[in-house]
């Protein structure tokens, strides 16, 4: 039986991860199983450098925190070596960095993600990972709204050249010829 201290830890733990998935906008539980620790650091890092916070922790604390959380769907994914990432500020930022890193290691595997506190499949997660950052898709847009401006200012530039007409002298260089 455990000591009062390390339940009293243990109990705490639990809650600080339950408070974690409360304010959490997304997160992604995956199977690290079989990556080295080399492996394990680079991944660390770029968890660190996306703002992802990333923890190995025991399935049994998930579950209670999860249950504490008011979220339900992990228990048929918690099962052997897991760990947690998840974010506060960029909600596609654990499944980019996640499923990139399953991508190039065949041992590690995404099992389930949570996005606003529900529970999404691995397939899901893995579609999150695919939509491009806010700065490719704000310059999409900008492409789609610049392309037609550009195709009306190039149509009245040929009617002013099929007539014929100059362009009007600015009354600046209008004065300067004087």
């Amino acid at each position: 039986m455990p000591s009062a201290k390390i339940l009293e830890q243990k109990q705490q733990l639990v809650a600080e991860l339950a408070e974690k998935m409360k304010n959490a906008k997304s997160g992604v539980i995956v199977d690290y199983c079989g990556i080295t620790v080399d492996k394990d650091t680079a991944l660390r890092a770029e968890l660190r450098k996306a703002g992802v916070d990333y923890t190995v922790i025991k399935n049994t604390y998930i579950k209670k925190a999860a249950d504490i959380a008011g979220i339900s769907g992990f228990e048929p994914y918690l099962e052997g070596m897991t760990a947690f990432a998840f974010s506060n500020e960029d909600p596609l930022a654990p499944a980019k960095v996640l499923c990139k890193f399953a991508e190039a290691n065949e041992t590690f595997k995404v099992k389930v993600g949570m996005m606003d506190g529900a529970v999404i499949e691995a397939s899901e997660v893995e579609a999150l990972a695919k939509i491009p950052s806010k700065e490719v898709l704000i310059g999409k847009v900008l492409g789609s709204i610049q392309g037609p401006l550009y195709g009306l200012a190039y149509a009245l530039q040929a009617i002013i050249d099929k007539s014929g007409e100059a362009p009007a002298e600015a009354p600046a260089e209008e004065a300067a010829a004087e």
